[in-house]
């Protein structure tokens, strides 16, 4: 008891003060994780957009292959042939994906384009243009123009 009397604070007032005391570092304790995990994402957050950055500008720096528009077929830096396409242009595309050859459409009217494509690649490109041709005619078409002769089981008897 003379310890108590001696320091002049009683054993009531002394657990108020360990508490206080506590309760003061717990909340100290929560705001320096509260701050490290908020400098961990600024941190984190900071390098995804770096890393973002980068990757953009690597993709920027490649050049495109395959269907693209005229502008980035020239923008290459080599030299651009074209010839006249008319008819599906999807066909084209499964075909020349086949060759891997890069290219571009511009279209000049109804159903007509003219297709450029990069002068090194003109092999490849005759003979992507060669199996389109074929393919362009052995397709039977859709639906015959009227007025055009009907064969088979609903053709008129002459």
């Amino acid at each position: 008891m003379r310890r108590k009397e001696q320091s002049g604070v009683c054993g009531d007032e002394k657990e108020v003060l360990l508490l206080v005391d506590e309760d003061i570092s717990r909340r100290t304790i929560a705001i320096s994780m509260r701050a490290s995990k908020l400098t961990a994402r600024g941190l984190a957050y900071a390098l995804r957009a770096v890393g973002c950055k980068i990757a953009k500008e690597h993709r920027k720096a490649q050049t495109p292959h395959g269907k693209q528009s005229v502008k980035k077929l020239m923008a290459h830096g080599t030299a651009a042939n074209s010839i006249e396409l008319s008819g599906d242009t999807k066909l084209f595309d499964r075909v020349a994906r086949k060759w891997n050859v890069d290219y571009a459409f511009y279209k000049t009217g109804p159903d007509k384009y003219l297709l450029f494509f990069k002068s090194g690649q003109a092999d490849a490109m005759s003979a992507c243009f060669s199996e389109y041709s074929r393919k362009v005619q052995n397709q039977v078409p859709a639906h015959p123009h009227p007025g055009s002769a009907q064969t088979g089981v609903g053709a008129a008897l002459p």
